[in-house]
């Protein structure tokens, strides 16, 4: 039964509620069993029992839970920067989604992608994000939209989460964008998607949420409704890309369809902000893509303010956010989402565990939860977030596992 002692500052994030509260204990330690947190205290009210169990010095540094990635698209074919460039010189999104680019451009790299490939492209990705303290990541499918190349990426994410070194969660997107051979058949690809992908998704048992881009150049929301209900109807909880380039009642429906989470949000309304408060649905904010696109951040103040969760994600994927550094979107969530490093930490552990179903099992560090944490060199999540460092995850440990840290690092016994 191994221990974690000499934690400068422990951040358990066990209290469900308060989104500034993470739970800080000073001069702690943490004892694990077999994977899960058994004990998580001040290292003075340590039980006697774990006393003399073989202990890893954390060096006084900060010790956080695992972090999760609420929001990634991770496994894909190509990159787009030849977009970062035109968006630059002032073409929208939706111009250079009309002209063939955007996401019909990584459904056709990523359809021409085995699913090895695949594989190997994304384990290294995801290899990246455990350097950086990451533990849980959620994966969406969504740049296949066929049968067969979505049920490749979901096969992708079920061998990743079985492989390591973090754990997956897997989304079936299949209703991103409407395919350019259904350009002319929307409501037929709606019925493919209801009749034979969310199914063969089920029942392979490759998925654990259905998500839909509810935007005027994707699906609408009665669109939304008819998919969503039959993902429910299989299984499959929904979750939704609502209100990113304009507004529409988005949150609203995420609310009516009691979706887990309500992603994007930049242009939410005060009725939507309500809704979801209601309805207990968790705001997923996306840094990294508000800055790639230039967009007014969503009203983190205003969501936390009316009792909304609100998690903070990467959205990593080849166009409009093209980096997995979910430290960094951390950083950008406290400066342009006016959100305390305490509020950001929350969003990236508890709260964004609640937005993958797993609040309690990772994203905290209570006894019976997960023995999934990281050591970060920083004498406080203010400094952490505040000196940005390309990284300041000193180990990465996954299940009582470690996952990233050099063997003959100074923290292990």
């Amino acid at each position: 039964m191994p221990r974690l002692e000499n934690i400068g500052c422990l951040a358990t994030c066990a209290n469900p509620s308060g989104q500034d509260d993470i739970g800080l204990i000073r001069d702690a330690a943490l004892v694990w069993k077999d994977g899960i947190v058994r004990w998580a205290g001040s290292a003075a009210a340590l039980p006697p029992e774990y006393a003399e169990e073989p202990a890893w010095d954390a060096g006084g540094r900060l010790v956080i839970p695992g972090l999760v990635d609420a929001h990634t698209h991770l496994a894909f074919g190509g990159w787009r920067a030849d977009e970062f460039s035109d968006r630059i010189r002032g073409r929208s999104y939706l111009e250079i989604a009309g002209a063939g680019g955007g996401i019909a451009s990584t459904v056709r790299a990523t359809r021409a992608l085995d699913e090895e490939a695949l594989l190997v492209r994304s384990r290294r990705f995801l290899s990246g994000m455990v350097a950086l303290g990451v533990t849980t990541v959620e994966a969406k499918s969504g740049y296949g939209l066929d049968l067969e190349t979505e049920l490749r990426l979901l096969r992708v994410y079920r061998r990743l989460d079985e492989m390591g070194p973090a754990r997956v969660v897997a989304t079936c997107l299949a209703a991103h964008v409407v395919p350019r051979e259904w350009a002319a058949d929307r409501t037929g690809y709606v019925r493919l998607i209801i009749d034979e992908i969310l199914p063969a998704v089920a029942e392979r048992g490759l998925a654990d949420f259905v998500d839909v881009f509810v935007e005027e150049a994707a699906f609408s929301a009665d669109q939304a409704r008819r998919i969503c209900k039959r993902g429910r109807a299989l299984g499959l909880r929904p979750k939704l890309h609502v209100d990113q380039l304009s507004g529409g009642g988005g949150a609203e429906l995420a609310a009516e369809v009691d979706a887990v989470s309500a992603d994007h949000l930049e242009s939410v309304s005060e009725a939507g902000i309500a809704a979801l408060a209601e309805a207990g649905a968790v705001a997923v904010t996306l840094p990294l893509a508000t800055l790639y696109l230039d967009q007014a951040p969503p009203p983190a103040r205003a969501l936390i303010d009316a009792g909304v969760a609100v998690a903070v994600a990467t959205d990593f994927n080849p166009g409009t956010a093209p980096s997995y550094h979910l430290p960094f979107a951390m950083t950008l969530a406290c400066v342009r989402q006016r959100m305390t490093p305490a509020e950001v930490l929350k969003g990236t552990t508890r709260y964004a565990a609640r937005a993958v179903g797993l609040e309690g099992t990772v994203g905290s560090l209570e006894p019976g939860a997960a023995a999934d944490f990281a050591l970060i060199d920083a004498p406080s999540a203010e400094h952490w977030l505040y000196h940005l460092r390309p990284n300041a995850c000193v180990a990465t440990v996954v299940g009582g596992t470690i996952r990233h840290g050099h063997p003959a690092a100074a923290w292990l016994p």
